[in-house]
Order: structure tokens, then sequence, then C-alpha cells
């Protein structure tokens, strides 16, 4: 038996054992040799025959102490088809204290192996002659586990000992440092990704804000035990005036700093998403803050605003997966254009695209982790999201659930993944009742406040509104429009809309200056509008509209409801 090269399998500590061993069977078989009047047996290149090989020394009972029994390590020699026990050194009886009869199966007189998984071993390297090991077992004792590998070799034994002259042997090596070395990295690791999973969870919303036109859910799933945390992250930002922002994003590489760094965009996506910007825009301030935060960090956005009175998302790309929205009838389309190049990679100009999302009609947005696989294009994945989002029925959180088990996404699944899917309900019968829209075109002219005011009674009337809620709507309207003659140019249009939650006055006009709120002098005639509308109402804004003229708002909160707040 070749003890230098099978120590070459082993590590640190086992080498360093194993070549004790070796020199003693180098001593023991020179010894023999010299007794029988012949040189010791050589391998082909010089070195002792290996195992079972041709012209090997063969073992025998007196060579078992002196070549095996200084081993430090448990050391045991077996023989036979049912590997009886034919020698055990004096430290497997010290690691394994009990009793242990010669001459007996391995299974009855060597239990511990069966509990340690090695007997399996010895039937393998009996018919294959090649060496086996199992590594790290843990093994009880006195004081504390140890842990040791077992290998499993060939050797070659006299007749004398076994008459097919094939027999095991099994040496254990002790290596309870490393493996309580390894315990501790693991450990380590582990502390690590869940101190990394909580701030990237403690970093995404924390309860989502439900808009009052739209159905919103959201899934985020980190990677598996053996993945670092990413960057996926998710959000809804209502705009006011019933619209609506929907953001998801995925900063690339793992661990803290990705998740940090999301944690800065999303804050920023925020903050942009209060100036209601268009999408493109948006995007545009989140490049440049992007490459200022880490250029090294990339990271794909798409930013998307539903209005309820169009019927449609207004977005914009950068360098992420497309957008897929499914109509009433069950049909996906994908939202293949505009697509800019990833955040922080700048010169580029943004644009934003629109696609359809009305009643009836689910939208979903999600991150790489859905849809890569090492063995696929990712196009082929992105058509497997949009077949399971045309079958995916029910609510928001169902969807999300049937996307992540029809894409096969499990604990162990080694990316993150993130995924929001809207919904805008198609509404009949009492819900539909608490959702109206009334418009009315204005001209100009000294007859545009008094039709605007009267207008807003009726329609407030109408929609049975209490007559403090009406007079109070009556008022807002007539302060904007009023603003809007003064300062705007035509065309101009006065919009109410009601909600379940709320109440919406709204004027939009040509001129895209939008106004802005100051304190009026106590001699001043104008100047008192906006601080008017302020006070009455539970918010105000204004932004530009895509004709390039404005929009300026108010909302009221309707009896026994509260507007949403942002997480």
């Amino acid at each position: 038996m070749n003890f230098t090269r099978w120590s070459a399998r082993l590590p640190g500590t086992q080498r360093r054992t194993a070549a004790q061993a070796a020199r003693a069977a180098s001593r023991v078989r020179a010894g023999a040799a010299m007794r029988a009047g012949v040189p010791a047996a050589r391998g082909p290149a010089g070195g002792t025959g290996e195992g079972t090989g041709t012209g090997s020394t063969p073992l025998t009972s007196p060579d078992f102490d002196a070549l095996l029994g200084g081993i430090p390590g448990p050391v045991a020699v077996l023989h036979g088809p049912d590997h009886r026990t034919l020698y055990l050194n004096p430290a497997y009886a010290t690691v394994f204290p009990g009793d242990h009869p010669l001459d007996e199966p391995a299974d009855k007189a060597l239990p511990e192996l069966v509990e340690l998984g090695v007997l399996p071993l010895l039937d393998q390297v009996r018919r294959s002659g090649k060496s086996r090991a199992v590594k790290s077992r843990r093994v009880p004792g006195t004081t504390r586990d140890q842990h040791y590998t077992f290998t499993c070799t060939p050797v070659e034994l006299s007749p004398a000992e076994e008459p097919s002259g094939r027999g095991v042997l099994v040496f254990a090596t002790e290596v309870t440092d490393q493996a309580e070395a390894a315990e501790r990295l693991r450990a380590s690791e582990s502390r690590l990704r869940e101190a990394t999973v909580t701030l990237q969870r403690s970093l995404l919303p924390q309860k989502l804000e439900q808009p009052d036109d739209l159905r919103v859910a959201a899934v985020y799933q980190p990677g598996g035990m053996e993945s670092a945390v990413g960057g996926d992250w998710y959000d809804v930002i209502t705009l006011g005036a019933g619209r609506t922002a929907l953001v998801i994003g995925d900063v690339m590489g793992r661990g803290v700093r990705a998740a940090a760094v999301m944690g800065q965009l999303r804050t920023a996506v925020r903050a942009y998403a209060r100036l209601d910007l268009p999408p493109h825009e948006v995007l545009q301030l989140l490049d440049g803050l992007a490459a200022e935060i880490d250029s090294s960090q990339i990271a794909t956005c798409v930013y998307a605003v539903h209005d309820p009175n169009e019927g449609q998302l207004t977005y914009a790309s950068a360098g992420h997966l497309p957008l897929l929205v499914r109509d009433a009838d069950g049909t996906v389309e994908r939202a293949y254009e505009p697509t800019g190049p990833p955040l922080g990679t700048g010169g580029w100009i943004h644009t934003s695209g629109t696609i359809p999302l009305g009643p009836g009609a689910s939208a979903a947005f999600y991150t790489d982790g859905l849809v890569e696989r090492r063995d696929e294009d990712i196009d082929e994945g992105v058509r497997a999201v949009s077949a399971a989002f045309a079958e995916a029925k029910g609510t928001p959180e169902e969807v999300c659930d049937r996307l992540l088990h029809d894409l096969g996404i499990t604990a162990e699944h080694d990316d993150d993944v993130a995924v929001l899917v809207v919904q805008h309900p198609d509404r009949d019968g009492p819900e539909a009742e608490r959702f109206h829209n009334a418009a009315l075109d204005l001209l100009g002219g000294v007859e545009a406040a008094p039709r605007a005011r009267a207008f807003a009674s009726g329609v407030l009337a109408s929609w049975r509104f209490p007559v403090e809620l009406r007079d109070l709507g009556v008022l807002a309207a007539s302060e904007l429009v009023a603003n809007s003659l003064q300062h705007g140019t035509p065309p101009m249009r006065l919009r109410l809309r009601r909600t379940d939650r709320r109440l919406i006055v709204e004027v939009t006009d040509g001129d895209e200056h939008l106004p802005r709120r100051h304190a009026a002098g106590t001699v001043d005639e104008t100047g008192r509008g906006l601080s008017i509308v302020a006070t009455i109402a539970s918010t105000w804004g204004a932004r530009r509209t895509a004709d390039g003229g404005k929009s300026v708002w108010c909302e009221f909160a309707l009896p026994d409801t509260e507007p949403s707040t942002p997480s």
C-alpha cells in the first residue's frame, strides 16, 4: 500500500499524519525484505507498489502494530466480503470506546462506522480497488465533539490473513479545528446575510400605498442561502389628482453595498416623483444621481405613471426588462419602447412611451431574477412570464404568487426576485357609483367663472355630497378657474372627479408656467386664491401636461375616509 500517494489526497493535518505512517511502512517493509533476502518491492516509477498492485508486499498480522499502532488517528483493517475486523490500533479504542471483537462483521463489531456512513464505502472500495472518503463526520467526545474524515483504501493482505488477498484499511483523521473554523465562517456569513436581508427589507416599502383607482401588490424574495442579497426594489407613489407612479428597479451587485445604493435610489425617486415630472425626466435626474452615488454601481429602472382620466400608463425605462400589460380579454402586450441604457451610464436622453391600461387591465413589473436562467436566453424567460401572466387570475397578491410558482422560484433560487402587479378594476354596480367624472370646457371671458361655479354646484349636488363639502368644492373650483383666467391661456377645462375616498377638482390650461403660492400683502388685490385653496383642501398641487400646458388641482377627503399617506 502506497501511503505517500494516499496521503496526497488529504489536506494539512491529514498529510502530516499519513506521512508518519508512510515512513513506518517503509521501515517495516525494508526490514521484511532484508529478512527474506530480497529487496523491497518497487512500483514502475521506483515507488512502493500501491494497494493491490503487482509487486507490493502483502501485510501480515506482525506488521500491523509496527506499521499502524503508532498512528495517532483511529485505524481499522477489515477483510472478507462481510468486512470482518482484522486489526484495530490503540487510537481507535480511545476515540470509539467499547467492545470491538475481532473477526466479526463490521456492522456488528464497529457500529460507529454504520452511524457515520462509512460502511457503504467498504463495498465500493472492495469492488473498485479505489479509495473512498467521507468528510468531517461528527464524533461525540467526553469534553467536546470531534470531527473526523474517514478514508477507506484497498490493501493487499497475506493469504494467511485473507484467502482472497484483499482487504480495506479505514483511517480517520481528526479535522475538528477545520470543521469548527468552517462552522464559524458559515455562522458569520449567515449573520451577514441576515443583516443584509433585514437592511434590504427595511428599505423597501413596509406597506404599499393603495391608489383609489388601482389595486396593487408586490413581493420580494431574496436569493437562496448560497446567494448574497442583491438590490431589487419597487415602490408605489400617489401623485395627487388620481395619478399614481409605479416603480421597479434592480441595482447590479450583491450585499450590503447594493442594498444601500438601492435605498438611496428609492428615496431619490420618491423625491423626484413629488415634482410630478414626466417619467423620462425622472429617469434623467436619477441617471445623474446614480453616477454620483457610486459610478461602479449600475442600476436598471422602470418608472411609470397611471392617469385614470387617460386610461394608460406613461412610462420610461433605463435598461430594465419590459413591463407587461394584460387587457380585459387576456391578451398580453409587451412594452418594447422606449428603453435607454441603465442608470449611471450618462450621455443618454431618455424618452417616455405609453401603453393602454384601461378598466379590466393589469400590468406586471419584475426584475431579472424572475426570468434569467443560465441555460436560457432572457427572451425565453420574458415569454415564459408573459404566458404565466396571461393565465394568472385573482387578486394582485394571487397573481404575484402565481408568477413565482409558474416560473419555478423557490427559497433556493439563486437570485433576488421582485414582482409588482397592478390591476385597474372594471367596476360595476354599487362600486361603480362611487367613481364619477365630469368635465367642462371653458373658453374664457367674464362668463367663465359663473359657468364654472354653476357647473360644479350642479355636479356635486347630483353626486349627493353633503352641503358643506359641496360648498368647499364650488369655492375651490371658482378659485382655480379664476387663477387660470388671470394667469393662463386657452384652452381651459374644469374637471371634477370623485372616488370612493376623495373629491378632486382640477383645472387645466395652455400655459406651462406653474403657479406658486405666496403671501399676499394687506393691500394686494390678487395672490390669495391658492392660499384659500390650500387652506380648505386636504392637499393641492400643479404639474405640466404633455401638450405644453399645466394642471392645477386640489383634493378633499370624503367623510369617514382618510387620504392615503406615503410609506
